[in-house]
C-alpha cells in the first residue's frame, strides 16, 4: 500500500501548487515538492507552546496550542525539515530535531512525555481510502506513565494488543458505524483504564485514536483517549 495514494486529494484542498517562476524567458515554472504535517500535542503539562517548522513559527499567535491541541494538515517544504518547540513567545528551544519528509506523504508530528522529558514522535499517515463499509484505524499510546495497552470495541475481541508508550500500531481496517464504544485495557491485566464512547464511525475515513495524559493524575492532565479524523 502507498501512504500517499490519497494525498493528492487532500492537499488539493489546503495547498496552492507553489511555482517558482524562472528568470530566463524560455524556461517554463518550477514545482516545490510538498508534505502534508499535522501537529499533536500530547504532553501533559499546562505549558503553552509554539511549533517551529526551520523558522517558520506554525502556530496561531491568537490561539493558545495546549495539552490535547490539534493542528490539521499544514503544507511543509518536502526534504529535511528541523522541528522545533518553544514555550509561546519564547525564542529559547525545548527540543529540536531534523526529519525527512517525503513529498505528497502525509505526516503527523506527536508532541509527549513529561514536559521535563518532552520529545517528538513523527509518524508517516497511511491515507489510502478503506474499502467500502470500512474505515481505518491507527492506534498510539502517549501516557508516559502506562503500562502497554489494547484497543477494543466494547463487546468485541481486542482490536490492537499490547501497545507500549511511545508505540503505536498500523492500521486496521474495522466496520463502520454509528456508535461505536472503544475500550482501552491494560494488555497485563486487561483492567479497562479508559473509554471513548459513541465515536461514529464513517466508511472510508481515516482516523487515529491515541491515549494520552497520566494515569497517575487526577486533574486536567489526568489520562484520557482522543481519536481525530485524518483531513
Amino acid at each position: 500500500m502507498n501512504p500517499s495514494i490519497n494525498y493528492k486529494n487532500i492537499i488539493a484542498a489546503f495547498i496552492v501548487s507553489i511555482l517558482l517562476t524562472s528568470c530566463k524567458k524560455n524556461e517554463g515554472p518550477k514545482f516545490i515538492d510538498v508534505s502534508g504535517l499535522s501537529i499533536v500535542n500530547a504532553s501533559p503539562s499546562t505549558e503553552k507552546l509554539d511549533v517551529y517548522v526551520d523558522n517558520t513559527k506554525v502556530t496561531n499567535a491568537a490561539t493558545d496550542f495546549v495539552f490535547g491541541g490539534k493542528i490539521d494538515y499544514l503544507s511543509a517544504y518536502s526534504g529535511s525539515r528541523k522541528m522545533t518547540i518553544t514555550r509561546k513567545d519564547s525564542p529559547i528551544p525545548l527540543k529540536s530535531e531534523l526529519f525527512v519528509l517525503e513529498p505528497q506523504y502525509g505526516y503527523t508530528l506527536f508532541i509527549l512525555d513529561r514536559f521535563a522529558d518532552i520529545k517528538f514522535m513523527m509518524l508517516s499517515d497511511n491515507l489510502t481510502k478503506p474499502p467500502k463499509g470500512k474505515a481505518s484505524i491507527r492506534f498510539a499510546n502517549l501516557s508516559p506513565d502506562t503500562d502497554p495497552l489494547t484497543l477494543a470495541v466494547a463487546g468485541s475481541n481486542y482490536l490492537i494488543t499490547n501497545v507500549a508508550f511511545k508505540n503505536y500500531s498500523i492500521p486496521i481496517f474495522i466496520d463502520a458505524g454509528d456508535k461505536v464504544n472503544f475500550e482501552v485495557r491494560e494488555h497485563s491485566t486487561g483492567s479497562l483504564i479508559a473509554t471513548l464512547p459513541n465515536v461514529k464511525i464513517e466508511e472510508e475515513k481515516i482516523y487515529t485514536i491515541y491515549v494520552k495524559g497520566l494515569k497517575a493524575s487526577t486533574d486536567e492532565m489526568k489520562l484520557g483517549v482522543a481519536i481525530y479524523t485524518h483531513k
